[in-house]
C-alpha cells in the first residue's frame, strides 16, 4: 500500500549550508495496520509525511502510495489519503457540519452520497453536538473530531496521522487513539507519527524508530525487542538514539 524506498530529503539554509533532513528512509505499510513512525522533535517524522501527503517534493528516492508515485501522480495520491495532524486547522466561520462537507465537495463527492457519508460520519464519531458549532466556538476536542472527519470523508485507503494528540487533554487523546484503531479494523492503511512510546505500544502493528533523518530500527515491536535485547520500549528509543549520536560524535572526531 505504502512504499519508501531510499527517501532523501534536503533543504538549503542560507547559513548552515544544505541540511539533510532524511537519508535513505527506508519502510512499507500494508493495509489493515497501523505503522509507527516514531522519534524524537526534528527527528524527520513531519518532513517524510509530508512527502507522503504530496505537500513537499523528495530529493532522491520513491515513494508511491497504492500504486501511485507521490511526484509523477501527485493528484491521484491526494484521492488516496487523509492526512491530519496537530496543526490541522478549524475555520472559525464555518461550522462542524460545513467544514466536513466542504472537504468532502473538493474530494469531488455528490451531494447526496456526501451527505449520506456525512451522517454515518457524524454518528459514529459522535460528533452530532459538533454539527451546527462555529469552528471559533469549538472546544479542543470538538475541533479534533472535526479534523477526524474531514481526513476520512473520502473514505481514502490510507491515513496519515501526524502527532495527532499533540496538547490534547488525557480523554481526548483516548477517544481519538480509539478512532484510530477502529479505522485499522475497517482495512485502513494508517502511518502514525508520535514521541510518545505509550501510544506506540498500544497502537502499532509495526514501527520505525527515525533519528536525525535516519531509521534506526524497523519491525514489529516483538522483532525490535528481540533484536536489540529491550523489553521497554522507551529504554529502547535512548539506547538507539545515543547510540546513534555517539557513533556520529567519534565519525566526526575522526574526520
Amino acid at each position: 500500500m505504502i512504499h519508501v524506498h531510499e527517501l532523501t530529503k534536503c533543504f538549503s539554509d542560507f547559513r548552515r549550508g544544505q541540511i539533510v533532513a532524511l537519508k535513505g528512509v527506508i519502510f512499507h505499510a500494508r493495509p489493515g495496520e497501523i505503522f509507527g513512525l516514531l522519534g524524537p522533535n526534528g527527528a524527520g517524522k513531519t518532513t517524510a509525511l509530508r512527502i507522503l501527503g504530496t505537500v513537499l517534493r523528495p530529493s532522491g528516492g520513491r515513494v508511491s502510495i497504492n500504486g501511485f508515485d507521490v511526484v509523477a501522480d501527485s493528484a491521484e495520491v491526494r484521492r488516496q489519503i487523509g492526512f491530519m495532524s496537530a496543526n490541522t486547522a478549524v475555520y472559525d466561520r464555518m461550522t462542524g457540519w460545513e467544514m466536513v462537507e466542504y472537504f468532502g465537495r473538493l474530494h469531488g463527492m455528490q451531494r447526496d452520497a456526501l451527505a449520506e457519508r456525512m451522517e454515518m460520519l457524524f454518528n459514529r464519531l459522535k460528533m452530532n453536538d459538533t454539527r451546527d458549532v462555529l469552528g471559533a466556538k469549538m472546544s479542543t476536542g470538538m475541533k479534533q473530531k472535526v479534523s477526524v472527519a474531514r481526513a476520512v470523508v473520502h473514505d481514502p485507503p490510507v491515513l496519515i496521522f501526524d502527532e495527532a494528540t499533540s496538547g490534547l487533554d488525557v480523554l481526548v487523546a483516548r477517544a481519538l487513539l480509539e478512532t484510530v484503531a477502529e479505522l485499522r479494523s475497517q482495512g485502513k492503511c494508517i502511518v502514525y507519527s508520535t514521541h510518545i512510546m505509550r501510544e506506540a505500544e498500544k497502537l502499532c502493528d509495526r514501527i520505525a524508530i527515525l533519528h536525525r533523518g535516519s531509521v534506526l530500527a524497523e519491525g514489529t515491536l516483538e522483532e525490535v525487542r528481540r533484536r536489540h535485547g529491550e523489553e521497554d520500549l522507551e529504554e529502547l528509543f535512548f539506547q538507539l538514539i545515543m547510540e546513534h549520536d555517539q557513533r556520529s560524535l567519534e565519525e566526526a572526531f575522526c574526520r
